[in-house]
């Protein structure tokens, strides 16, 4: 089965870094070897470091805090949010708001504030106004939606973070740090992996690459909300059991004293 997905990973193109003038030295365990001035990765490290992030990130979902994707490369855009919403988890596939973690707070506000334009649409307060004031409001909640809409139900900081390429998503990564909030990421041979928790060595560029390392990522933490779920259900079962027994015990002392 390990060696199936190796295979996948392969057919995929995951095992293509970056030319090998662009490395980063600190990819340098990860790389099997140079072919035609290009570094190729070495898939069965890769399939490590998935099984390792995947683990904590299953323990992450389990626990019920949010994981937020990141991606606003164009070939990942797609892909981010296809997952994100299977499992329904907030991401950023546009550019990413400065202050988005470190200054939540403000960020909050204004997804308070795309949420009171929808209900003066509701209450009818919105038809009140002006043609012009109108057209104001409607380009403000469509600029509100495009970089805010992915995440307007994450009510407090994610649980942790999910990046594709993080030197273009340095930002986010910097932000996560400051926070103390663990970040899992595809690192290509162009990025330091040390600069997140869980690096998942990979080629961030291609799109059947990120498809197939996000898709088997995001499994996880699928069987991650599947064991909360279970444990929700199990929870629910022994307090209705407990209930049972109780309304039992007192239908037995009801009858004993009518006796």
């Amino acid at each position: 089965m390990a060696d199936q997905f190796v295979k996948e990973m392969l057919d995929a193109g995951v095992h293509f870094g970056h030319l090998t003038r662009k490395w980063n030295p600190n990819m340098a365990p990860y790389i099997f070897m140079e072919r035609n001035g290009i570094h190729i990765i070495d898939l069965y490290k890769t399939q490590a470091k998935l099984q390792h992030a995947g683990e904590a990130i299953q323990k992450i979902a389990a626990s019920g805090r949010k994981v937020l994707y990141v991606a606003t490369k164009k070939q990942a855009k797609d892909i981010i949010e296809k997952n994100g919403s299977d499992v329904n988890m907030p991401y950023i596939t546009e550019r990413w708001p400065g202050g988005m973690l470190t200054n939540f707070v403000t960020i909050r506000k204004a997804i308070k504030k795309m949420q009171n334009i929808d209900r003066m649409k509701e209450d009818g307060s919105y038809e009140t106004l002006s043609k012009r004031e109108r057209l104001q409001i409607d380009r403000q909640r469509a600029k509100l939606d495009k970089q805010l809409g992915s995440i307007a139900d994450m009510t407090r900081l994610p649980g942790a973070l999910f990046i594709v390429d993080i030197t273009k998503e340095h930002i986010a990564v910097k932000e996560a740090q400051k926070l103390g909030i663990p970040t899992f990421a595809i690192v290509d041979t162009n990025s330091d992996p040390t600069e997140v928790d869980f690096a998942i060595p990979a080629n961030d560029d291609a799109t059947k690459s990120i498809d197939i390392m996000v898709g088997k990522f995001t499994e996880y933490i699928r069987e991650g909300l599947a064991e909360r779920s279970a444990e929700k259900n199990k929870a629910k079962d022994a307090k209705l059991q407990k209930a049972a027994a109780k309304a039992e015990g007192s239908e037995e002392e009801t009858s004993e004293e009518e006796a």
